[in-house]
This record gives C-alpha cells, sequence and structure tokens, in this order.
C-alpha cells in the first residue's frame, strides 16, 4: 500500500466533493452527509485498509462497511479517483436501472452492503468480524455509523456482541455531523453523551476532528485502544463541507442542483 502525503491526500479529497457535486445534478443527491464524510474515507481508502483493485473480492482484504448508506457518492468518488469505476458513469445517475443511485449497490465492485435502511451494516461487521476472530485472519472490519443513526436500537445489541466477543478488530467511526435528514441530533433525540455510552459498553474511544488527516492517522494507528474491545473513533465533521453556502445547514440534507450551479460550486472546490 502506498501511503499518500497530505498534499495528495487535500486533492484526493476535492476530487472526491467534485464527483459529489457532479451526482448532485442528475436527480439530486444526499450531499450533506456524503461530503462531511470525504476525508475519512478519503484517508481509509489511500492510507489506512488492506484493498486495491486487485483486491476487491479478494479474502485478504479489509471490510468497510458503509451502514449511513444515502452517503455513498463519497464512496463512489473514492473509487472513480482510485481507478476502480469511470466517473463518467456519474452523468447517467439514476439514470440506469441498477448502476449508479442513491443507495449502495453491491454490483458495483468496492461496495460490501446495500445499506439503504439504517441501522443494519453494524450487525453484518460483527458478524463478519467475529468469523475473521474465529478462523485466525488478520482482516480488519470498518464500520462508519451516521451519528443520527445511533438512535437504531440495533445498533446497541451489535456493540454489545462484539464487546463481549473480544472483537478488537472492529473499528466503528461515528460520522459526527450533529445532522439528520433536516433537523439536528440534538433537537430530535440527544444523543450526546457518545463516548461515555460506547465506554459504558465496554469498548475503547477516541474523538477526533474528522477533517484532519493527522488526527484520523493517529486513530487508526493506535487501534484497538484497549486489547480485547472494539475501537470506537467519534469524528466530528461539518455536514455538506467543502461548499460554504451549504455546511451546517439542515435544508442541505439533499441537495439537487442546476448545471450552472454545478460550475459555479465546482470553482469553490477546486
Amino acid at each position: 500500500m502506498k501511503i499518500h502525503s497530505e498534499k495528495e491526500l487535500t486533492q484526493f479529497a476535492k476530487n472526491v466533493r467534485q464527483h459529489i457535486l457532479k451526482m448532485s445534478t442528475n436527480g439530486g443527491c444526499f450531499a450533506g452527509a456524503s461530503l462531511s464524510m470525504v476525508e475519512l474515507v478519503t484517508y481509509l481508502y489511500n492510507n489506512y485498509m488492506n484493498i486495491s483493485k486487485d483486491l476487491l473480492v479478494s479474502d485478504e482484504r479489509d471490510f468497510l462497511f458503509l451502514s449511513k448508506g444515502h452517503a455513498v457518492p463519497a464512496l463512489y468518488g473514492a473509487f472513480a479517483e482510485l481507478g476502480w469505476i469511470d466517473a463518467t458513469r456519474f452523468n447517467n445517475h439514476l439514470k440506469i436501472k441498477d448502476d449508479i443511485y442513491w443507495h449502495p449497490n453491491t454490483n458495483i465492485p468496492g461496495i460490501e452492503f446495500h445499506s439503504g435502511s439504517l441501522g443494519h451494516a453494524l450487525p453484518i461487521a460483527v458478524g463478519v468480524a467475529l468469523s475473521v476472530k474465529i478462523d485466525k485472519l488478520n482482516n480488519k472490519e470498518i464500520v462508519i455509523l451516521g451519528d443520527g443513526e445511533l438512535n437504531e436500537g440495533s445498533n446497541w445489541e451489535a456493540v454489545m456482541v462484539a464487546a463481549s466477543k473480544n472483537l478488537d478488530n472492529l473499528i466503528i467511526i461515528i460520522d459526527r455531523n450533529k445532522f439528520q435528514a433536516n433537523l439536528q441530533t440534538e433537537h430530535l433525540l440527544p444523543i450526546e453523551p457518545i463516548a461515555d455510552k460506547f465506554l459504558s459498553f465496554n469498548c475503547g474511544v477516541r474523538r477526533i476532528n474528522g477533517h484532519s488527516f493527522e488526527e484520523i492517522r493517529q486513530s487508526l494507528d493506535d487501534v484497538p485502544y484497549s486489547y480485547g474491545k472494539p475501537s470506537v473513533i467519534i469524528a466530528d465533521t461539518i455536514r455538506g463541507k467543502g461548499i460554504k453556502e451549504w455546511e451546517n445547514k439542515a435544508d442541505k440534507w439533499f441537495c439537487n442542483i442546476s448545471n450552472d450551479e454545478y460550475h459555479l460550486l465546482k470553482k469553490e472546490i477546486a
């Protein structure tokens, strides 16, 4: 695996954001939630995971499960930059059956799970992590959860199992952008203190700036935080990150923009 410099990672992230913006023109996409996790995805695929185009179906690959499936444009954008898919497919967003659409499509290499319904990817990742442990393999299992998704009880059931089975090969990343749909999480159903909740479920916990490559690197380099325990990274992020007029805006959950808006906003990202 090539270790990319911060300059290279920054450019990669800008390119991913431009792909997300492109998908916002053809029927729209859940851009706010996608933009908030770009640095996380950028670092994981470039500098951390054992994954490449040749390993996409290999038993040796690391697994990334995107639980907040509506943010899949961030994955698709990363896949295009990695050369796994052709970026011209984004021109046909929502236009071709069973291709690029609003939620993860497992027919696209690199997508592990169709997570349209929230609260299900973590239980599946726990099962995979347990299987890997039993078989004494070295694969890492990584799950990206939305913060609002922590309302789902299935996540906490899965965390209980993960801790009881000593799954220190499981990494749970919370995209803490503080919004769910068109409301702030703390106005709808407060979920803080998140760290204390996961600590009480016998997990190791770190809290970081989810847009800082250095903090992302440090948090991943230190995994597992406690041997025999799942590791939880609470990544504080900004919804709509990279486009000023979209940042921290409740109404930028879903964005459907014109071609003129696309070309204007693309310059801002560049």
